[in-house]
């Protein structure tokens, strides 16, 4: 990464706006990341693509699929995948997988593909990052867009109940020794994560926002969306969704 691409010192603090696309094209937010559970992530692939019967070769695209670690798991199983994700060094690292049925591109998700999916998978709680509202059901609309007739599509996101009621406040975690001073709240209906760290003689000081949307807000918005929910699962074994218990909301519909 060139010294222009890296991020901005604390006097230089980002602005929650648009956070996404200055900390997740940063270094440290791979680093502050690198330990999850990619076992989990395959498991949670071979049971979604099971349930969902999708067809051989059939045609997926993971929409915010960051490095491409559930894309390329994709491939692997047989299918036709495209990792689309806002992120260009995501897409760069990405791409070093290419083959002649994986491939990767550089996306904004408000906007719809002109390829049609029989799968669009967004995992992880790729969801909810903008500063406008209206861009979750501009979203919404631009997933149904694109997908084929007979497509379905997943949203993968945090149980915001069961977040707040566990949430932990304040910690430290350390990873490759840098110590990640991280905060955590809720603010105008958005859960913040603040994160504070010193490396190289430099302070850095980055802001993760996301919605803090309920199964209720994403039937609301689905409805407008002229999205039908067909099932509900509250975790990567697809166990039943429970409202307070629940790790994960996954959502199917089309």
């Amino acid at each position: 990464m060139s010294e222009a691409q890296k991020p901005s010192p604390e006097n230089q603090q980002q602005s929650t706006e648009n956070w996404f696309t200055s900390w997740f094209d940063s270094p440290y937010y791979h680093i502050l990341y690198k330990e999850r559970n990619y076992r989990e992530a395959q498991i949670f692939m071979d049971n979604l693509t099971h349930y969902l019967n999708l067809p051989e070769k059939a045609k997926v695209l993971d929409l915010a699929c960051g490095k491409g670690r559930h894309a390329i798991y994709l491939n692997q199983l047989g299918f036709d995948v495209l990792g689309a994700d806002l992120s260009e060094n995501s897409i760069i690292e990405a791409s070093k997988n290419t083959n002649e049925t994986l491939h990767f591109k550089v996306h904004d998700m408000r906007e719809p593909f002109e390829e049609k999916y029989d799968a669009i998978f967004n995992l992880f709680t790729s969801f909810g990052y903008f500063e406008n509202d209206e861009d979750n059901l501009t979203t919404l609309k631009a997933i149904k867009d694109s997908l084929s007739e007979y497509g379905f599509a997943v949203i993968d996101f945090m149980n915001v109940n069961q977040v707040l009621n566990t949430l932990v406040p304040e910690e430290i975690k350390t990873v490759d020794e840098i110590d990640f001073h991280i905060k955590r709240y809720l603010k105008d209906g958005h859960i913040y994560k603040e994160i504070a760290f010193e490396d190289k003689g430099q302070k850095f000081h980055f802001t993760e926002k996301v919605k803090a949307l309920t199964l209720t807000d994403f039937e609301q918005l689905m409805e407008e969306a002229g999205i039908y929910l067909l099932d509900i699962f509250g975790d990567y074994k697809l166990k039943k969704f429970h409202k307070t218990e629940s790790e994960r909301l996954i959502m199917i519909f089309k």
